[in-house]
């Protein structure tokens, strides 16, 4: 049974909760601190998985608790529940919560929100994975883009185009402003899948603020482990599977949420480079002298690979299930019967046909024609390969 604490400074809202949640007592163990330094004292007395908690305290305030709590018990589930009047106040937490809910909360937004949230790590069972993401502060930008976007809002004439097209070409602040705009806090009534989308639904003033003002977004700082040069290679590579995932979702008519899938699909390694950086370039230097995937070596180091680090991170955030699961499995797509040509196979083939049409990896793995046969996609590949090519020209760039 998944143990929860929810803390706020108001007994009459926790004694409300008590009895909102009361359905839930058969799923969930609920334990309710009145403040924030009570809640730590809890935590130090037992262990909980997952912590609910209002932002706006005297004292501790919600981010400063979960500051706490990420460095003390980096395993846990951190989630802020506010209100939308406290929005500027709550942007604090963002580089701590992995996710908003808006008050007062539907129970069932609650108990999905923290089903979603928590299934992956519950599946893949592993303390690296979880400490690994848990602990993690904030994923490295690409240097030249964090300065762009910087210079961008600080114009009062930037439009939203302009400050989408920024965004797009890193993807650690893609996948942060696509973390924010997808959860409950921001009341949208359906999941966003592109950056365009999720730029307009934040607005130009609360990206003011995540980057200038509360700076969740760092640039990347080189050394000898993970340099800037890599980090270019590593975007030019996810631009270039979402450009080919553009095209073969048109082909095979999917939704356009697949181009976010594969945007994403390597998010693991900036988690791995940032949190384990000695490991991570130790299995680069290992992949490239046996000319073996990199995900091969990185489940000998450290027995997990960027695949799952990158699916649970963003399984954390709340993203879709459906892109969840296609970075989860972007190196081996599950079969079935019914599956056929879908988003994660799209997200497997444009990330192969990336590294063959640039030669940007030396132990790649080749496609699995036998696999694309069981898919009902080999007829497909020429017509794959020539997106791919096309896709590679450096005239095309990706744009919402």
């Amino acid at each position: 049974m998944r143990r929860i604490l929810f803390v706020d400074d108001e007994t009459s809202i926790l004694d409300g909760l008590k009895r909102m949640l009361r359905p839930m007592r058969a799923e969930w163990d609920m334990a309710f601190a009145t403040g924030g330094e009570t809640a730590l004292s809890m935590l130090g007395a037992a262990p909980f998985d997952v912590i609910v908690t209002d932002m706006r305290m005297p004292g501790m305030d919600g981010a400063s608790l979960l500051e706490v709590v990420r460095e003390k018990y980096p395993n846990m589930l951190r989630i802020i529940l506010s209100g939308y009047t406290e929005l500027q106040a709550s942007l604090r937490a963002v580089p701590v919560a992995h996710q908003f809910l808006l008050k007062p909360c539907d129970p069932e937004v609650l108990r999905r929100g923290i089903a979603r949230a928590t299934s992956l790590g519950d599946a893949l069972n592993s303390k690296m994975l979880t400490s690994l993401v848990g602990s993690l502060r904030e994923l490295p930008s690409l240097p030249r883009v964090f300065s762009e976007l910087k210079l961008a809002l600080t114009r009062p004439s930037t439009a939203i185009e302009q400050v989408a097209a920024i965004v797009e070409q890193d993807v650690a602040v893609s996948a942060k402003l696509l973390q924010l705009v997808n959860s409950a806090f921001f009341g949208l009534t359906r999941d966003v899948h592109d950056i365009k989308t999720a730029v307009s639904c934040l607005g130009i003033p609360v990206l003011h603020d995540l980057v200038l003002n509360l700076q969740v977004f760092r640039a990347l700082v080189p050394s000898e482990y993970v340099t800037e040069e890599y980090l270019e290679d590593f975007h030019r590579h996810t631009q270039l599977t979402a450009r080919i995932a553009a095209g073969i979702a048109r082909d095979a008519k999917l939704p356009p949420s697949v181009v976010l899938a594969a945007l994403l699909h390597d998010i693991g390694k900036l988690v791995i480079a940032e949190r384990t950086p000695v490991h991570f370039a130790r299995s680069l230097v290992q992949a490239e002298q046996e000319s073996v995937p990199l995900s091969v070596v990185e489940e000998k180091l450290i027995h997990i690979s960027h695949a799952e680090v990158g699916a649970y991170l963003l399984s954390l955030w709340g993203l879709p299930d459906e892109i969840v699961e296609a970075v989860a499995h972007h190196h081996h797509p599950p079969l079935g019967p019914s599956r056929g040509v879908d988003m994660t196979l799209v997200v497997y083939a444009a990330n192969l046909l990336a590294h063959e049409v640039a030669a940007t990896e030396k132990g790649a793995a080749a496609l699995d024609i036998a696999l694309l046969r069981e898919a009902g996609a080999e007829s497909h590949l020429p017509q794959w390969r020539k997106i791919a090519e096309a896709a590679a020209s450096p005239e095309v760039r990706l744009v919402s």
